[in-house]
């Protein structure tokens, strides 16, 4: 098994371990820097809001983030339709 592969599914199973929402902020919390954790979470809200069809600069106004980083979003979830 590639380690790689290996660290990410001991990240997963890490993160399923968590019980509620409280232990998973603070898993990631632990796991990740606020900057990181923020991050994160922005890439989520990419996601929820192109699907509800919000225009792509719109998105990156809205969050601050660059275009490049809402056309990826919109990359991925092309990908996965």
């Amino acid at each position: 098994m590639d380690a790689n592969i290996k660290y990410i599914d001991n990240l997963v199973n890490h993160l399923l371990e968590q019980k509620s929402p409280e232990e998973m902020e603070k898993a990631l919390s632990d796991l990740l820097t606020a900057s990181e954790l923020d991050e994160v979470a922005k890439r989520l809200q990419i996601f929820e809001m192109l699907a509800e069809g919000v225009p792509q600069r719109q998105i990156a106004e809205s969050l601050g983030v660059g275009i490049a980083t809402v056309s990826r979003g919109s990359s991925v979830l092309k990908k996965h339709r």
